[in-house]
């Protein structure tokens, strides 16, 4: 590959805005918006509108599918055949 035609990696914010979370890290993914770390240097921020701090699978409050229910369902609806 070419050199000059690599996009620059660097240092991003990502920021989930529901969670309150954000985590520091490294991508090509770029902002106009700046945010001030912990550490005290300035760094793009990336807004996110769910990341594992907020994903029902990660935090553990996904629904689970109760397949009982929609068996019983289909057999109301279509009835028994012996």
């Amino acid at each position: 590959m070419q050199q000059d035609k690599q996009p620059e990696y660097g240092p991003v914010v990502f920021r989930d805005r529901s969670a309150g979370y954000a985590f520091l890290t490294r991508s090509t993914a770029t902002s106009d918006r700046t945010i001030e770390w912990d550490d005290g240097n300035t760094y793009p921020v990336i807004d996110v509108e769910i990341s594992s701090e907020s994903h029902p699978f990660y935090t553990g409050t996904a629904r689970t599918v109760d397949s009982e229910g929609r068996i019983a369902k289909f057999q109301r609806r279509f009835g028994e055949e012996d």
